[in-house]
């Protein structure tokens, strides 16, 4: 009986707990969120005017501000929307898994034994901390252009060291040109490593160093700890930083400049919330098949590994 009143009380604690965890997220969703996301979904059924009386209007139009959405608005570069939302879920779709890679990569150089390896560590956070842009224009004030000539001479797009690198590699064509996009994209790149780096230094620094230790007792070589032990044992963070940086990716795209700009600067609050809504949903069914893919990948990766 007294183990029995015990589990009790413990679920009760646990559910207890849980709820105060998640007290802060409702009350700020239901506060701050929850009216404008109805707004939204409401006028992007309507027309939105100014009444004789100065008050907002609505007429209701149906699925009208959608139909043209997809037919008849363009948006501020005279691009249809249609392709806007295809070219921002390619690069996003890209760019995540990239940089999920790329900040791991730097989380396990960082997190590494060597001399110098905090100055290391402020010489690349510091940008990171400071903006990239701020950074970039104080070197090109300290140096002139030369910042930007290196960086065109040697990852640019026309770049002839860049060409020989990856003709002379062999690899197909589309891998190629995959690798071309990302270096024309490096400082997005980069810039979007900063948190999710930090993100993976501390889960490195978590995973219990006996683990290694026995590891390489019985004969492992580096890459099987890193496929074994350190890789399973960050699948959870990597889901973490992949989820953050797709939202953090979607977030900063053009997409979000065009809301703006449909319902602030044009007066078109109807095909504004109308992209809102599809923006959104899109984000959602994106994140999911990014999820799904990406949990096929670790586990199937896991079992080839074993």
């Amino acid at each position: 009986m007294l183990n029995r009143k015990n589990r009790l009380s413990y679920r009760r604690s646990w559910m207890l707990n849980s709820l105060v965890f998640l007290a802060p997220w409702v009350i700020g969703f239901l506060l701050f969120f929850a009216t404008p996301l109805w707004n939204t979904i409401w006028y992007s059924f309507n027309t939105l005017g100014v009444g004789s009386d100065g008050k907002m209007t609505a007429e209701f139009v149906g699925i009208q501000n959608y139909v043209s959405l997809f037919t008849d608005v363009l948006t501020k570069d005279n691009t249809p929307v249609t392709r806007l939302l295809v070219e921002e879920n390619l690069n996003i779709l890209m760019n995540a898994p990239v940089i999920l890679v790329f900040s791991l990569f730097l989380a396990i150089i960082l997190n590494s034994n060597f001399k110098g390896r905090a100055a290391v560590r402020i010489i690349f956070f510091l940008p990171i901390i400071l903006g990239l842009d701020i950074v970039k224009d104080m070197l090109t004030a300290s140096s002139g252009d030369f910042v930007d000539v290196a960086a065109e001479s040697f990852f640019g797009e026309d770049s002839p060291i860049l060409q020989f690198l990856l003709v002379n590699t062999f690899l197909p064509e589309g891998v190629v040109n995959f690798l071309g996009e990302i270096n024309n994209n490096i400082y997005n790149v980069i810039s979007g490593c900063g948190v999710q780096t930090l993100i993976f230094l501390a889960g490195l620094q978590s995973i219990n160093g006996s683990l290694y230790e026995v590891a390489k007792i019985e004969g492992a070589t580096t890459y099987e700890i890193f496929w074994k032990i350190t890789l399973p044992m960050l699948k959870d963070i990597m889901t973490f930083v992949l989820v953050y940086s797709f939202i953090d990716l979607f977030l900063a795209s053009s997409i979000a400049d065009e809301i703006y700009t449909f319902a602030f600067m044009k007066n078109s609050i109807g095909i504004g919330s109308a992209l809102s809504v599809v923006y959104m949903i899109n984000v959602l069914l994106d994140l999911v098949l990014m999820l799904f893919v990406f949990n096929k990948v670790v586990n199937l990766a896991g079992e080839t590994k074993r």
